[in-house]
């Protein structure tokens, strides 16, 4: 025989045993009520996809982190690490005849040739809204709403999660204001990205080193982080005509959200930037208030990716919610669900000649929207009973002989501990069972 380690599980991938997969099932139709509440459709597309999708979305780099592979047609091809692109290809191809905006979503399985680490993983499921086809504050304040509603419908508040938000035009614009070149912008995200997680000594030293700043102007950037509040923002930029309609932008964007109830769930935070080449004005990242988990989501402002992919020329906005972080955090804070399994009905057969009786109710009681076990294995009368308990059973139907000869039958409940007898006729018509 073969030696079962070798069919060890891949590394970061996981089994959904089924008190997990109720975990994810939870999640999955959260989802899918607070989308659609939201007025968003749902979609899907295949899991494999031309590697190019990619490479032109993120660059050659991004390789590297891919399940790619060369297929037998000889097409380079991958696992799809993201649904964006996806997105992005098949509305290119019908987005035109479409009416605007477009409010999509999906939940895909991605995969992604990473080191494992806690909150990550080298598959997961992934919940993405996206609106097209609308530009402005009132249609990204819209998508965050729905993501926070998202996690509201799972139990977490204000008080267990925050949004920090932040706008990318805006945040050029201040770095323009600074002294940091045009030029020198995307490089010089990448470290803003590291200031919380980086002393300032080495953020200004990599601001002088790395991105090529003045140390004058790279001294101006990290006093930036020293004062982070909008208002703090706005009464040192807020004359700028290059950041000044991002301002007015943004506060828009934190009013919509407080119109709709969020406003407790979001703060300010310039430090968020996303991917360096992807986003094109408000981002987001949604974290627990402990800090102590990994971003449970993350979006923003994407508005020209479609032309990337042969679309048409669409503002878009969406973000992407993994089931992985979300489980971790609803694990830690006592929320996730109650995955105890259980039935209706146990049918115990006293006697062989009560078996064919027993399944006769089980299939009445189930063509009526009952769920009903009853033994399969020739068991005792207390290997039964002891079967219902482990199905967690809330009423065990018990078949005797007497109680038959007399067309009855015993039910007990095994909350109460109580018993009724009950007809048979009532229980195949299903008149008197969880009466």
């Amino acid at each position: 025989m073969s030696n079962p380690k070798d069919f060890a599980r891949l590394p970061g991938f996981r089994d959904f045993p089924p008190e997990e997969l109720a975990l994810r099932t939870h999640l999955f139709e959260a989802w899918r009520r607070v989308a659609t509440r939201y007025g968003f459709r749902e979609y899907d597309a295949p899991p494999l996809e031309a590697l190019d999708l990619y490479v032109e979305k993120s660059g050659e780099e991004i390789v590297g982190q891919l399940y790619s592979f060369t297929d037998k047609g000889g097409r380079e091809v991958s696992l799809r690490p993201e649904m964006t692109p996806s997105l992005a290809r098949v509305l290119g191809e019908r987005s035109r005849a479409m009416p605007k905006p477009i409010r999509w979503f999906a939940i895909p399985q991605l995969f992604r040739y990473e080191r494992q680490q806690r909150g990550r993983l080298r598959e997961h499921f992934q919940w993405n809204v996206d609106l097209v086809g609308a530009a402005g504050p009132e249609a990204e304040a819209e998508v965050l709403a729905v993501a926070l509603d998202g996690l509201r419908e799972v139990g977490l508040g204000a008080e267990h999660i925050r949004a920090r938000v932040s706008d990318r035009r805006l945040l050029a614009g201040i770095l323009g204001a600074l002294g940091v070149p045009e030029s020198h912008l995307l490089p010089c995200y990448g470290v803003v990205d590291k200031v919380e997680r980086e002393p300032r000594e080495r953020i200004l030293e990599r601001l002088v080193d790395e991105v090529g700043l003045p140390e004058e102007v790279a001294e101006g950037v990290v006093s930036l982080f020293d004062a982070p509040e909008l208002d703090a923002v706005e009464a040192r930029f807020g004359d700028d005509p290059a950041v000044a309609p991002h301002l007015a932008s943004l506060r828009s964007f934190l009013s919509i959200l407080d119109d709709l109830g969020f406003g407790e769930y979001v703060d300010f935070d310039l430090t968020i930037v996303r991917g360096l080449a992807y986003y094109t004005g408000v981002v987001f990242e949604i974290f627990d208030r402990a800090g102590e988990f990994r971003a449970v989501a993350g979006g923003g402002r994407y508005d020209r990716l479609l032309e990337l992919v042969g679309g048409e020329p669409l503002p878009a906005v969406g973000f992407g919610m993994g089931d992985v972080v979300l489980s971790d955090l609803l694990n830690e804070r006592g929320l996730a669900p109650d995955t105890g399994h259980s039935v209706d009905h146990f049918i115990v057969a006293i006697g062989a000649n009560q078996a064919p009786l027993a399944r006769r109710i089980a299939a009445s009681l189930r063509g009526r929207g009952r769920s009903v076990v009853y033994d399969v294995r020739g068991q005792s009368v207390r290997k039964q009973f002891s079967a219902a308990a482990n199905e967690g059973a809330r009423e065990v139907v018990v078949l005797g002989p007497d109680e038959v000869a007399r067309g009855v039958a015993v039910i007990r409940s095994m909350e109460l501990g109580t018993e009724r007898e009950v007809e048979l006729s009532d229980l195949l018509s299903d008149a008197a069972v969880g009466a």
